[in-house]
């Protein structure tokens, strides 16, 4: 290895491969290399050569002279060769691929593309496929509590799902892109590893670091997939991948972790080898034996000493291990708890023979590790509003939140008001009843809006994490909505809703609302609940323990037109038109009465100008008519504005089209009367404004009205006054230096409030949600437990797979007797089942 580092070219991407008498599929990788959509002056190829022992080296040199080939002198193993490429690359990023994989052309410049996009990436996962491109290699990198990575995936045939970029735990080494320099900060490729999990310990140790690994569909490969390890036998494969994952989980799991799986991980180690090589475990055994023998020799099968040779690997390496670890540890940024959601699912036998299955079972309680390694939360979103093809806001979020969540854990979505809508990311049902019971028993974590603990009230007293989401404080709403209920009804209606609310208050683990202004609205309300005492202040004197700011969001892609939806479309509103658009339903504490006097005044001048509004029949069946969306419908009327310049939908817009809609207006608007729902209010309607990156026009007032002015979204107006609304809807459509400005500005501030930055504390709640310090005494902890995860039953592909590898290791014999055992072992199964 060189002593000192060559210098560094920008821009330029050092691919690496290892070879080892396998100059053919080098060769053929470094065709492709060549072939790849990235500019040869930026392209480094090298290809490091383990003491092939053959003609190798001279081969692929006179094949492919843009390469320059390394001979490592000895086998260095695949870590120990990368590292060898990696002392000699000149490039910027450093890229790794099997030499028996072979790249999409845009393998390089999609990873580059990304890791440039945010320098929190360490390493690019990439996407790697069979040799024909139709069967998954590699999507996901999961790991289980005993540290043996795996695919989920792997097998299964390709398809969309796949193709959605996301944070892992590891790159696969037959293909990934890093930054040289990263890799070179966080010490390489361990090479005591030589080959297998050396890429699952460094993309391990990069997360722990801080560093996030990308998985890119983009950069693509294709794999032929353990060519190498072929030659070798499947002990030595065994024995590889027992003593190598006992070292990754030695070096990077925190000490509170390792103490709970080492023991069992080493126990298992010899369990496995011991059950995959049908060994007789109680040879020894003197109550098998009581009369003794005289048998000085057992003969074992290689593959049942793999375990406990790994283990004695382990043991003599156990001090430098230590002094890595120490090193290692010092420098941790996440802890465990952290990364668990990307283990996937850590609770996974990984292994189908009974006798290991049931001592993987006795482990994992024994030593508390289902609820230690929690991975993936269950967690059950509740909305009182229905899920349909037309959302109102509260829907929409309930169903933003679960796809937020979904990525991390197991997601259901239920509403008590119907569903009709289903998701790929997560389960959606109505729920009420036994059903809805149900539904919570099964959750570890609650999200619910509105009157969950009024139909399930047993969950006051339960050990479920309950998070209430108070971003609609609906008893301020009522005071308004209930007017038309008359003197009695209106007071219960706000008396009934601040009661519900206040049972939530005291119950609650974590609450949401939607602004800094809001939450000192709701902890005023906490503090009349006894919630504002030493337990929670003492944990965290901010409270933000108990109370997060999660505004509503808007979606983390721009919008996208995929047909007209005002212009050209409604009967009278030309392609040339100025539209103002009202971009949501019409409440009792709306204002849109000024506004129509605006706009009739404001046709005098510019007959061009139309208001439209997006809806005005609620798609909640629940939500009463309200007594503005007539008198608004009558002033139009009055005005000899309907169907000329103020235009209505009487229905509602359907939650995947509104893009249309926003995308045909010029500017976005919200009036409304300045009372007590305005000034904790958070109008959602504005942030699809934001989305589209439309000028807004706006009453004062309300924490939108602040920002609005602060940033020059658009132009705020006092509440009532045709005159300034008049003049602040004339600039924005007809001024076109003005109205442009406030459109750029609103895309500048969007990204604030997209549905990935507004969540994140919701996101980081459930990845390691917590009882309420002060509901602790009276509800005890929540005893959430990692779920077995189990993989089907054996495929013929798998029985195909086995057969190959007992005829390698005892010939037909041994496939026989193997065979006959499965056969006693399905038909007892199906007994027990019977």
């Amino acid at each position: 290895m060189r002593s000192a580092e060559p210098e560094i070219r920008p821009g330029v991407v050092s691919v690496v491969l290892v070879n080892y008498r396998g100059a053919d599929d080098t060769i053929t990788c470094l065709g492709h290399l060549l072939e790849m959509d990235w500019p040869a002056d930026l392209l480094e190829l090298l290809v490091v050569d383990n003491d092939s022992g053959d003609d190798s080296v001279a081969r692929i040199r006179a094949a492919v002279p843009q390469a320059t080939v390394i001979p490592a002198g000895s086998n260095t193993g695949f870590a120990g060769g990368c590292n060898l490429g990696v002392a000699h690359a000149t490039g910027e990023y450093v890229a790794f691929l099997n030499n028996d994989a072979r790249p999409d052309r845009l393998w390089v410049a999609a990873a580059v593309e990304t890791l440039r996009s945010d320098e929190r990436i360490g390493a690019i996962a990439s996407k790697v496929l069979d040799w024909d491109g139709k069967v998954v290699d590699y999507v996901d990198g999961s790991l289980t509590w005993y540290g043996m990575g795996y695919k989920r995936e792997v097998g299964r045939a390709d398809s969309a799902e796949f193709d959605v970029p996301k944070d892992v735990l590891f790159a696969t080494g037959a293909a990934t892109v890093m930054p040289t320099a990263v890799f070179r900060a966080v010490g390489g490729f361990d090479e005591r590893f030589f080959m297998f999990y050396e890429d699952v310990d460094l993309g391990w140790r990069l997360n722990l670091l801080g560093y996030r690994v990308r998985y890119e569909p983009r950069s693509l490969a294709f794999h032929k997939h353990h060519v190498t390890m072929k030659k070798f036998g499947s002990f030595r494969e065994s024995y590889l991948l027992e003593r190598n994952a006992l070292m990754s989980m030695y070096k990077n799991m925190d000490d509170e972790t390792l103490a709970k799986a080492l023991p069992g991980a080493m126990a298992l180690a010899v369990r496995r080898s011991l059950a995959r090589a049908d060994v007789d475990a109680t040879t020894l055994d003197l109550q098998r034996s009581p009369g003794g023998d005289d048998e000085g020799d057992v003969v074992l099968p290689k593959m049942a000493l793999t375990g406990v040779y790994a283990i004695d690997y382990f043991t003599d390496n156990l001090a430098s291990l230590t002094e890595t670890r120490q090193e290692l540890q010092a420098l941790r940024r996440r802890t465990d708890r952290e990364l668990f959601p990307l283990f996937r699912h850590a609770i996974e036998p990984a292994y189908g023979f009974p006798s290991y299955l049931s001592a993987h079972r006795d482990v994992v309680a024994a030593f508390g590790l289902a609820e230690h390694f929690i991975s993936r939360q269950r967690v059950l979103v509740v909305t009182g509003e229905p899920l349909l093809e037309r959302m109102a806001g509260p829907a929409i979020r309930a169903w933003e939140i679960a796809r937020a969540l979904a990525p991390e854990h197991d997601v259901r979505l239920v509403s008590t008001g119907g569903c009709q809508v289903s998701s790929d990311a997560f389960s959606t049902s109505y729920a009420s009843g036994r059903a809805l019971d149900d539904a919570c028993e099964w959750a570890d974590v609650i999200i619910f809006q509105g009157f969950l603990l009024e139909a399930a009230p047993w969950l006051k007293k339960s050990s479920k994490i309950l998070v209430a989401d108070v971003y609609d404080p609906m008893h301020l709403e009522q005071l308004e909505q209930a007017r038309d209920l008359g003197t009695g009804g209106r007071a219960l209606a706000v008396r009934e809703t601040t009661r519900v609310l206040n049972e939530q208050l005291r119950r609650a683990d974590f609450l949401l609302c939607a602004s800094d202004k809001q939450r000192d609205f709701w902890l005023g309300q906490l503090a009349g609940q006894g919630r504002i005492n030493p337990a929670l202040y003492d944990e965290d004197a901010s409270l933000d323990a108990l109370i997060a700011v999660v505004p509503f969001g808007i979606p983390d892609e721009p919008p996208v037109r995929t047909a007209s939806a005002i212009r050209g479309v409604v009967d009278g509103i030309g392609a040339d038109d100025k539209v103002i658009l009202w971009g949501g339903g019409v409440y009792n504490w709306f204002d849109p009465l000024t506004l129509l006097r605006a706009v009739h005044r404001l046709s005098v001048a510019h007959p061009d100008v139309r208001l439209y509004f997006m809806g005005l029949k609620h798609p909640n069946p629940g939500v009463p008519d309200m007594r503005m969306a007539w008198e608004t419908q009558q002033l139009a009327e009055e005005l000899g504005l309907t169907n000329k310049h103020v235009f209505f939908n009487h229905g509602w817009v359907p939650y995947a089209q509104r893009a249309n809609y926003l995308l045909d207006a010029d500017v976005g608007v919200s009036t409304h009367f300045l009372h007590i729902e305005t000034a904790f209010s958070f109008r959602t309607r504005i942030l699809d404004y934001l989305w589209a990156s439309l000028p807004i026009v706006a009453t004062d007032g309300d924490t939108f009205g602040e920002l609005i002015r602060d940033h020059g979204l658009g132009r705020v107006v006092p509440e009532r006054d045709v005159d300034a609304l008049v003049a602040a809807l004339e600039e924005m459509l007809y001024d076109e230096d003005a109205s442009a400005e406030a459109a750029e500005r609103v895309a500048e501030f969007r990204s604030r409030y997209t549905w990935s930055v507004s969540l994140q504390p919701l996101v980081e709640f459930c990845r390691f949600p917590r009882r309420a310090a002060d509901l602790a005494v009276r509800l005890g902890e929540p005893t959430p437990r990692a779920s077995v995860f189990r993989r089907q039953r054996p495929s013929i592909r798998d029985d195909v797979a086995l057969a190959k590898q007992y005829m390698s290791a005892g010939g037909a014999r041994e496939v026989v007797r193997r065979a006959a055992g499965r056969v006693r072992r399905v038909v007892g199964r199906a007994e027990d089942e019977i």
